[in-house]
């Protein structure tokens, strides 16, 4: 059952209660109760918990005995804003990490999503992991960096040039940068999946 694999799984990796609840935003009391079977996390965090361990959420809720999750798994580092920074370099927020499937976990972050622009499909508190790059293609889910300098998910496309970045919510306004603006443009990298929030 969940709150033996949940013990199980912390004791494997050194952490005490405090340190989970930590990572996961909640008291101690509500890992214990988790631990001690008198609750249980909400879909989405059962889903945060396996990321994080690297297991599979069937085999924290014992529905098979296949515990690892497929491909290679690494630790990215979640960070919960991008500012652009001296020299144009990207400054992170560092909120810690959290286990993902790539093989190599220091080409991505995860990042925290701020605001709703980009809602129903994604909303605040989501976690989007972010294939750091330079470039992106047309269409691209992307993290750019630009006016006032703080980083922003948005679909990127470019063409004539100019930049142009839209929001999945119809209550933003799309973007479109030009010129002089275009060498204010940092593209932090591309969005490879998100997550609901914990």
């Amino acid at each position: 059952m969940l709150s033996k694999k949940l013990k199980q799984l912390r004791k494997e990796n050194r952490l005490t209660q405090e340190e989970l609840a930590r990572r996961f935003g909640v008291t101690q009391q509500t890992i214990a109760k988790w631990e001690a079977g008198r609750a249980l996390p909400e879909p989405e965090t059962i889903s945060r918990i396996a990321g994080f361990f690297g297991v599979t959420t069937d085999y924290l809720l014992d529905m098979t005995e296949t515990f690892r999750a497929v491909g290679p798994v690494s630790s990215v580092r979640i960070i919960g804003t991008v500012r652009a920074g001296y020299d144009a370099l990207a400054l992170e927020e560092d909120l810690g990490s959290a286990l993902a499937e790539v093989k190599n976990g220091s080409e991505y972050r995860y990042l925290v999503v701020k605001g709703d622009s980009m809602a129903p499909y994604i909303r605040e508190g989501d976690l989007a992991l972010v294939r750091l790059q330079s470039d992106l293609q047309n269409g691209d889910l992307g993290v750019v960096i630009y006016g006032d300098g703080e980083a922003t998910l948005k679909k990127y496309y470019c063409s004539d040039g100019a930049v142009t970045l839209v929001p999945f919510n119809d209550a933003y306004e799309t973007v479109t940068l030009r010129g002089s603006e275009l060498e204010r443009l940092m593209i932090f990298g591309r969005v490879v999946k998100t997550t609901a929030a914990w």
